[in-house]
């Protein structure tokens, strides 16, 4: 790519891997009662941050903030006066976590000159990484053998996600009219940057850098449509047609 050099993207790789992994071992070996408790600290995303959060965000900014300046859901904006920006949410779905359900995860993503430029997304629940980084195609990444794994492509997709799909039940009404079977797990990042598995991918409400910059990237050779207050992505023509004809009737 040009402007970065061939050992910056290395680097950059290797580092977010590295992080990946310290959190995923954390969250398997070391947690304890005392993460799950609510720090009454509200982050610059606007929630209540968990105590795994804190660790989570200083995981990453340990491993991250020497590539560029952070901006991340906990702390918002650390800059380093450098030319790249790190988007990090360092721990996506928390609710999930913090319910003991199993799927959240983790997003980067790296901006320069406000273009995206790699994405990289972590089930930490079942320790992969999904990723995208300067232009190369989509790789795969197991955390529990530290090395890239293989995935395969379903073409035929039996579901959906639809993401706060609980606040829009004109919107499931329609769905279901059309025989759509549709999921909502929780965590936007993960189920964004999985999209090519499902029929489409469907979040609804306020979109935030830290949910969608890395899925985005991941998924820029899939049919994307966003709006002020929907991001729909599919791999299926005929269904990012239906669905953006559905949802603009609201």
């Amino acid at each position: 790519m040009k402007n970065v050099t061939a050992s910056y993207e290395k680097a950059f790789i290797e580092a977010v891997i590295l992080a990946n992994k310290e959190l995923f071992d954390y969250i398997n070996n070391n947690l304890s009662l005392n993460d799950f408790e609510y720090t009454n600290i509200t982050g610059f995303g606007g929630d209540n941050s968990l105590k795994i959060d804190l660790i989570a965000e200083n995981i990453f900014i340990k491993h991250l903030e020497k590539f560029g300046n952070i901006y991340s859901e906990e702390c918002g904006f650390k800059n380093q006066n450098k030319d790249f920006t790190i988007i990090i949410d360092p721990l996506d779905g928390s609710n999930n976590f913090y319910s003991k359900l199993p799927y959240y995860g983790t997003s980067i993503a790296l901006k320069k000159d406000e273009e995206v430029v790699a994405g990289f997304v972590a089930n930490l629940a079942v320790g992969t990484i999904i990723y995208r980084a300067f232009e190369d195609e989509v790789k795969y990444f197991s955390l529990l053998q530290m090395k890239e794994s293989n995935s395969f492509f379903i073409e035929k997709s039996k579901i959906a996600v639809f993401e706060r799909a609980y606040e829009y039940p004109h919107i499931c009404k329609k769905l279901n009219e059309n025989k759509i079977k549709f999921r909502c797990l929780g965590a936007v990042a993960l189920s964004l940057s999985d999209a090519i598995n499902y029929s489409f991918v469907l979040y609804a409400g306020k979109i935030r850098e830290f949910d969608v910059e890395a899925a985005l990237y991941i998924c820029k050779n899939l049919y994307i449509y966003r709006t002020e207050n929907f991001l729909l992505i599919s791999k299926s023509e005929e269904n990012y047609k239906l669905i953006k004809e559905i949802i603009n009737q609201f």
